[in-house]
């Protein structure tokens, strides 16, 4: 069995916490640019949806709605003892 060494594990823990923090000061410098591309690229899509929904006639809105089939009367059966 292998005993780890002090220098080793401390080595180990060092570099742990480097890396936490290079990855925290780059997301520091990256999620703020990452953000703004989303909510610019959103905001288009909106835009754009918007767009089209103002082209489109509404003809929708003057149309009658359809009525449902009937098909028949509802009988209610008794059972006879």
């Amino acid at each position: 069995m292998q005993v780890a060494s002090i220098g080793s594990l401390i080595e180990n823990i060092f570099v742990i916490i480097l890396i936490y923090y290079a990855i925290k000061f780059l997301a520091k410098l990256f999620l703020p640019v990452l953000a703004k591309k989303v909510v610019e690229k959103a905001s288009q899509q909106f835009q754009q949806q918007q767009q089209n929904t103002n082209s489109q006639p509404q003809n929708k809105q003057s149309e009658k709605p359809k009525e449902t089939k009937k098909v028949g009367d509802y009988i209610d059966y008794e059972e006879i003892d």
